[in-house]
């Protein structure tokens, strides 16, 4: 059985150029595949509102839709680091309530480590749950909880107003001593410099090759929903979508057309039971069940 991964190796990984692999999950089975394939690290996002509960944002993700799916992959993924987010507006909204959420989705849950969007506005939150114990880590970027205010799904340090924002969001989510950090779509050049600069792993999702770690979504890299929208920054290694949506259409086929169930998935019970089923006496069960096998008999000699 391997080690889980600690914030002290992760940053050891970083300095030996050892990528940090990082998927999203979201229940038991999913989060033990996971393990099994050898992930370095689980994030129970709250991109869950959008690829699992139907959501058009991650807004209206609660904190107890966290907790319930960081337990149960928790229970799926016992050897390895979880980071769970922590939802819209359960942070950033007064110290004890920002310690008191994270709390609940480190005890409640069982992560590892919360992960909180935002960057110089949220460092001194940052600051008060690590030295309350609990690892945190960075997301900035693009930003899904503040996508309103943001315009959009828009790649970010494409103007120097942006980069400039970055680097200073960046900088103070390392001094308020955050584990690691996220880049969401932000362009090539400026992650890798990014990275560079800072001495925790930076974890990129659409943000190029200079990063220290990579996270995908579960389901964009299987292509498991209908319909899958097509990402520049996903790469496909499984098309699941198609291979459930046709599985089913043939059970349904079989169902209609009578070819399932067959022989060998029917159980039989025992000759003197049946008749009683229909009311029938144990004693002419038992007469039926010897004239029968009289019959068998005599078919047998016939032969």
């Amino acid at each position: 059985m391997r080690k889980r991964l600690t914030i002290t190796k992760m940053k050891k990984m970083k300095q030996d150029r050892n990528a940090i692999s990082v998927l999203t999950a979201y229940d038991y089975p999913s989060a033990k595949l996971a393990e099994e394939a050898g992930i370095d690290v689980i994030l129970v996002g709250d991109s869950l509102g959008n690829v699992v509960l139907g959501y058009e944002t991650t807004i209206p993700v609660t904190i107890d839709d966290i907790v319930y799916h960081t337990r149960s992959v928790a229970r799926g993924a016992q050897q390895t680091f979880i980071v769970a987010d922590m939802p819209f507006m359960t942070y950033g909204i007064g110290r004890e309530a920002t310690l008191r959420n994270a709390a609940k989705i480190m005890q409640e849950g069982g992560a590892q480590a919360v992960k909180l969007e935002g960057g110089v506005e949220i460092a001194a939150d940052v600051s008060a749950l690590v030295k309350a114990g609990i690892p945190v880590m960075g997301h900035i970027g693009l930003t899904p909880q503040s996508v309103h205010q943001l315009g959009g799904y828009k790649v970010q340090g494409k103007l120097d107003a942006e980069v400039e924002q970055l680097v200073k969001d960046a900088k103070a989510l390392e001094e308020a001593g955050a584990f690691s950090i996220v880049l969401e779509l932000v362009t090539e050049p400026i992650a890798t410099m990014i990275s560079e600069m800072l001495s925790i792993p930076i974890i990129g999702i659409g943000a190029g090759r200079g990063c220290d770690g990579q996270v995908l979504v579960y389901h964009d890299i299987l292509q498991y929903s209908s319909p899958y929208f097509e990402k520049k920054f996903v790469k496909t290694y499984a098309d699941i979508g198609t291979t459930i949506r046709n599985a089913i259409q043939s059970y349904v086929d079989d169902v209609k057309t009578g070819q399932f169930p067959e022989e060998e998935h029917v159980f039989n019970a025992q000759p003197a039971h049946i008749p009683s089923l229909y009311g029938g006496s144990s004693e002419s069960s038992n007469l039926n069940i010897t004239e029968n096998k009289d019959l068998a008999n005599k078919e047998v000699k016939l032969k």
